[in-house]
């Protein structure tokens, strides 16, 4: 593993009180990317955030903010997640009919494009969008809360990804999401994964914790 694995703190499970020094604490602990689940309670059983939110972030951190869009529809709400500071913006094939017009929809607000599959999700079904997309977001639990375990058939997913990623010649990063902490840290990067989503093994015994967590999660 090493300093080269990616991490991206989720800030779903941050205090939701005080999210601007919650962002400013894991950035100087060491986050590489800041991690925003928006959900819709259509889509995924819950309710997060907005644009809204994320353009009140966005001062607090120079970090990526790395925005998962766990709604449907998804294309109508793109520019404004675009225009409130994301730098990555990932959404769900699962979501809707017409994902290549999705990931043509995000590129075009010059914001990196990337595709998240749910567990049950193979991932043949990204074959002919894979060379439009920086990132692919393998969901080792089914989206929606925070805290659950990780569901390890998704390390198949992730090694098959890798291969095919490699033998395309293409620079796809793949991030994994979900009952990530340093057990399972360890088997995503064997499997192939450049970057890890972890939101209670990161934010777990509070500010002070922050940074020796990070550290934790890159072995």
């Amino acid at each position: 593993m090493g300093a080269s694995t990616i991490i991206s703190p989720s800030i779903l499970s941050a205090d939701f009180a005080k999210l601007g020094e919650e962002v400013r604490a894991i950035d100087e602990a060491g986050a590489d990317w800041i991690h925003v689940d928006v959900m819709d309670g259509h889509f995924v059983p819950n309710l997060t955030i907005g644009p809204g939110v994320i353009k009140s972030l966005r001062p607090h951190s120079e970090k990526p903010f790395d925005v998962h869009l766990m709604i449907t529809p998804v294309d109508p709400y793109i520019d404004a997640f675009a225009e409130a500071g994301a730098d990555m913006i990932t959404a769900h094939p699962e979501a809707g009919p017409h994902f290549h017009r999705t990931v043509q929809k995000i590129r075009s607000t010059g914001r990196k494009a990337g595709a998240a599959l749910n567990p049950s999700t193979p991932g043949e079904t990204l074959d002919y969008v894979l060379d439009e997309l920086d990132l692919v977001l393998v969901m080792s639990v089914n989206p929606g809360f925070g805290g659950q375990s990780f569901i390890d058939s998704q390390l198949r997913k992730i090694e098959g990804l890798r291969q095919t990623i490699d033998r395309r010649g293409l620079p796809t990063l793949i991030e994994v999401d979900g009952g990530v902490n340093p057990d399972t840290a360890k088997a995503c990067i064997s499997a192939g994964a450049h970057a890890l989503v972890a939101g209670s093994a990161v934010f777990r015994g509070g500010p002070d914790a922050y940074r020796d967590n990070i550290a934790a999660l890159r072995g």
